[in-house]
């Protein structure tokens, strides 16, 4: 459970109504298929061991014992499992029938959750038979009952002690046992201490939480099936006491459309509650005197199914889930009040707390990460997603330029991906306020390391907008400035750089205090984690439209808008700015081609993308973004990479706060944002130390 990760399981056994021993053969079958695969949560479905279809059999007293007698074989043929069991079974308590949910490990049976909402509309009877378990809160004495023992006469005589069964030969018996012998280890007297010893007291009660010995902040609870659909599930009040996984034995029957409504209520309060839901249905072999079953299990969380069943066929499904994020998130959500002590006004409710215990071992991952996270895998969603961010920002600069009576905007267009963005941004801004592209001005500020083929896409980029281009040569003025401070501009250094990215601000500033306008700024969250940003340079603007989003967003976005301008020569141009690397052009080109590529200085952006999305989104540490990449790009990077830019993100992050102390306002458009004023109030002067601690001991 390393970092975290937990496999879980949810199972379909075949089932035969009323066949306990039949059904619990299938149980115990797949307990050990799951075993197999690693899972240490194994959910099922609904009274599977009797079958949900029985009717009025669940009156007879035939059936009953013999569930009881089958939940107890379940628990001792899976005592070496190492795992916490969820099966269902009736179970008669006090005088009353329930319907209710064993949890079992290592043999032992750890409580009983009875359902509380029982359905009795439509095809559903289930009042006839159970009671609600709703005011339920006592115990059941378990005894340990011993098997059939048939004995041969001629060879073996067995004697019960303490369930289990010595068997001995009658020949040698004399000789090699003495029942009077209270120094034979293998006899043990019939006493009432140990009768003491082959029973013991489970919790009967809705209000039950079953806890990790070894990971106390892993809790889980269970309901059962109508419970999940009712306008106040048990499950929010499990999580109010601390459960962040929620179990479901349910037997849902397939009528059309069903799937979709039943899919939506397990992600959806999987992400109310900031939990892992694990639901198990009944399917084929229940009867289907009128309905079906189908077998629709699901595996969800916080709001995202990580598996789901084909419908239809028996089978398991598992997934790996993350304890350390949910519990992370509901520790960073301030209304998210899920804690044991912690409860609504007038839902003081005592729960009862059962133990498991769990091997400490590494989960072997299945799950797999996506390597762009900040990117929408399916086109369809990622189109609109790109629409959506497009939208946000224009809104956003709308809002600004209306406010301040502004008509102009001024942008230095350098022919690179963020500033063509930002202007497009700005044009679709424009068109929302029924203003004149032309009041757009585009700068282009031809330098030392300007190539043609960004330069020539920048102008045409402006004229095919409609924006008013004007074109500013800073070479002079940059010569000048080295002259004034003494620099000799043949030394390429930080200095050399810095002073274009800054004489370029200037001009920006200085032509919109000339039209009365504000300068958009261009830069990306990407550059802002990293700092890659020259201050008081192109770090700093007027409105920054790009600054919450990513750069390996922005290429989709500049993509997105290429695809749906339906205009053939814009769509060149933004294709070929799509083509260029990605460069500060701060350094002379060699033989007219770009020399200075910042992902061979800083690292590429993918890894850096990823990086900040785990490390502030989710808040993990280092060592488990690591482990996660490796998972997310492998067949990409080597460990090696991966690890060195790692080192690189962290030591950025922590030196360049500074610069995201002070930046421009701009709208925030996902997640992940490093505005001082909103998602992250950081101390520019934190020590890195304990992170780099920890990337330190990585061991490659």
């Amino acid at each position: 459970m390393k970092d975290g990760f937990i496999k879980v399981a949810a199972g379909t056994p075949d089932v035969q109504v009323a066949d306990c021993e039949f059904n619990a053969d299938k149980i115990i079958e797949m307990v050990h298929e799951m075993e197999e695969q690693g899972a240490k949560v194994m959910v099922f479905p609904e009274l599977c061991i009797t079958g949900y279809t029985c009717g009025d059999l669940f009156w007879q007293e035939t059936l009953l014992e013999e569930a009881r007698a089958q939940l107890l074989r379940i628990a001792e043929e899976t005592e070496e499992v190492d795992a916490l069991i969820f099966v269902g079974l009736p179970l008669e308590y006090q005088g009353k029938l329930y319907n209710v949910a064993a949890g079992l490990s290592h043999g032992e049976i750890l409580g009983f959750v009875p359902k509380i909402n029982l359905p009795n509309y439509n095809e559903f009877y289930e009042a006839r038979y159970f009671t609600s378990g709703e005011k339920v809160d006592g115990s059941i004495t378990i005894k340990k009952e011993a098997p059939e023992l048939e004995f041969d006469t001629e060879k073996f005589a067995g004697i019960l002690t303490g369930g289990k069964v010595i068997e001995f030969g009658f020949d040698d018996m004399d000789e090699e046992y003495d029942m009077e012998d209270e120094e034979n280890p293998d006899y043990i007297e019939d006493d009432s201490e140990e009768e003491d010893m082959d029973e013991y007291d489970v919790s009967i009660s809705p209000n039950l939480v079953f806890t990790c010995n070894e990971i106390p902040k892993l809790q889980v609870a269970a309901e059962i099936c109508e419970d999940l659909w009712v306008p106040n599930p048990p499950s929010v009040q499990h999580a109010y006491h601390g459960a962040n996984l929620i179990v479901n034995l349910s037997a849902s029957d397939e009528v059309v459309g069903k799937d979709a409504y039943r899919r939506s209520l397990v992600s959806a309060q999987s992400a109310r509650l900031l939990c892992g839901y694990i639901y198990a249905s009944a399917g084929e072999g229940e009867s289907t005197q009128d309905v079906v079953y189908g077998g629709h299990n699901l595996i969800a969380e916080n709001g995202t199914i990580l598996a789901e069943s084909r419908r239809f066929v028996n089978g398991v499904i598992y997934a790996d889930l993350d304890i350390n994020r949910l519990n992370n998130e509901r520790r960073r959500m301030t209304t998210c009040q899920f804690a044991p002590d912690i409860t609504p006004e007038g839902q003081n409710i005592y729960y009862n707390e059962a133990f498991f215990s769990l091997e400490m071992e590494e989960t072997e991952l299945a799950r797999k990460f996506d390597s762009r996270p900040f990117v929408p895998d399916a086109k369809e969603e990622r189109e609109r997603r790109c629409d959506e961010i497009l939208n946000i920002q224009a809104m956003g600069l709308k809002k600004r330029l209306a406010h301040i009576h502004c008509q102009n905007a001024v942008i230095g267009l350098s022919g690179g991906l963020d500033s063509t963005l930002a202007l497009l941004v700005t044009v679709r801004a424009f068109d929302m306020l029924g203003m004149d592209r032309s009041k757009i001005t585009a700068v282009t500020m031809p330098c030392f390391g300007t190539t043609d083929r960004t330069y020539n896409n920048a102008c045409q980029l402006s004229h095919c907008l409609g924006a008013t281009l004007k074109e500013v040569n800073i070479r002079e003025a940059v010569n000048l400035h080295f002259r004034d401070i003494g620099h000799d501009p043949q030394v390429h250094d930080v200095t050399y750089e810095n002073g274009q990215a800054r004489e370029r601000t200037q001009i920006l500033m200085d032509i919109a205090n000339q039209s009365g306008g504000i300068v958009i700024g261009t830069g990306d969250l990407s550059e802002l984690a990293l700092g890659w940003a020259t201050y008081n340079g192109d770090h700093m603007s007027m409105y920054a439209v790009n600054a919450s989003v990513p750069k390996t967003l922005v290429r989709h976005l500049v993509r997105y808008y290429a695809d749906t301008c339906k205009d053939k020569k814009l769509e060149e141009i933004l294709l070929d700015i799509l083509d260029t690397p990605v460069s500060p052009e701060l350094l002379p080109p060699k033989d007219g081609v770009i020399s200075q590529k910042t992902e061979d200085l800083v690292g590429p952006y993918e890894l850096h993308d990823f990086f900040l999305y785990y490390m502030l989104r989710w808040t993990f540490p280092p060592a488990k973004i690591y482990r996660m990449a490796q998972n997310a790009f492998a067949g990409e990077y080597e460990n090696e990479v991966i690890l060195k830019w790692l080192k690189t993100f962290y030591r950025r992050f922590f030196t360049q706060q500074f610069k995201r102390s002070c930046l421009p306002d701009g709208p925030k458009v996902g997640s992940v944002a490093v505005s001082p004023r909103g998602d992250l109030r950081m101390p520019s002067d934190a020590s890195m130390k304990l992170w780099m601690r920890e990337l330190d001991k990585i061991k490659i």
